[in-house]
């Protein structure tokens, strides 16, 4: 998705009071950005609890700040920082973070970011994005530009199986359709799912919806997804995020709160810490997060 964001703040670069800070990274990606911005694309170096400080006194004159980073140095090591200067007073501070979830995978637990939206939103006055697909990021770019809040942006890589439609950008679209349980996926995992979903037989092929924007305070979940909750009194969650802080404890909570009755089965990452590493899509797999994890979870689900 690097290159998206980049194409989409080219285009943003025309306004005057847009400014870029980047923690010493972004090499080989972001450079047509650096010559569309000028003097206003900052590299603040390996100091990124200066950057976020420096961001959000640049929001507080008016400007638009983005702030850029691998994941983990965007949230974890600043967090001082985004929650005393940015969040306690309420400025639209953009904070982007690189390789979400497992995205680091080879470099170790200190590179996985599988808790960062979980700990963000604890802090008032922010909303994170964790765009589904490589298509989202204009769209995604523009509305959080125009946010009134700090955002932070959670980066994967899009990863819809070959010849998908991908559909309009939406906070929640429904990918599959079937008479099977509902299943959500936040961010990129979605479209992991779709091959293996759409070989099941229509009547038990599950209806998986992808969502994109946290949390459900500003975001909520469409009718047409709690009628089939209810109908089938069940739902699946699959996220590449720990299982504190989830976006599926949110959303258990919002169901106890709406009175709805539903078994509520959840995938998440397992650990940061595992006899080895390897790529994305091997910690997925080693945390139960794979296609073959969510067909078992799913059989489960229907045979109870």
């Amino acid at each position: 998705m690097r290159k998206q964001l980049c194409d989409a703040l080219v285009n943003r670069a025309q306004r005057p009071d847009m400014v870029f800070l980047t923690g010493d990274l972004g090499f080989m990606a972001l450079e047509p950005l650096q010559q569309a911005l000028g003097k206003r694309f900052i590299n603040a170096g390996v100091a990124e609890q200066n950057m976020v400080s420096v961001s959000a006194a640049m929001a507080r004159q008016g400007l638009e700040a983005w702030v850029y980073s691998i994941a983990p140095f965007c949230y974890a090591r600043p967090f001082e920082q985004i929650r005393n200067d940015i969040t306690f007073h309420g400025l639209p501070v953009r904070l982007i973070g690189n390789g979400g979830g497992y995205g680091y995978g080879v470099m170790g637990p200190t590179h996985h970011a599988i808790e960062d939206y979980g700990v963000l939103l604890t802090l008032p006055n922010l909303k994170a994005y964790v765009p589904v697909f490589d298509e989202d990021v204009g769209d995604v770019i523009q509305s959080a530009g125009e946010s009134p809040m700090a955002v932070y942006l959670r980066l994967g890589r899009g990863e819809p199986p070959r010849g998908f439609a991908v559909p309009a950008y939406a906070p929640w679209r429904q990918l599959t359709n079937g008479g099977g349980v509902p299943v959500i996926a936040v961010g990129p995992l979605a479209g992991t799912y779709i091959d293996a979903i759409q070989e099941l037989p229509k009547a038990s092929r599950p209806n998986l919806w992808a969502l994109a924007e946290l949390p459900l305070s500003q975001n909520p979940p469409p009718l047409a997804l709690m009628a089939q909750v209810a109908a089938h009194g069940a739902v699946c969650v699959a996220e590449e995020h720990v299982e504190r802080g989830s976006f599926a404890a949110e959303f258990a909570l919002y169901l106890l709160r709406e009175g709805t009755n539903a078994r509520l089965h959840h995938l998440y990452a397992r650990a940061h810490h595992y006899p080895r590493y390897g790529s994305q899509t091997y910690l997925r797999k080693a945390s139960g997060l794979d296609p073959g994890s969510l067909l078992n979870a799913i059989d489960s689900m229907q045979r109870l």
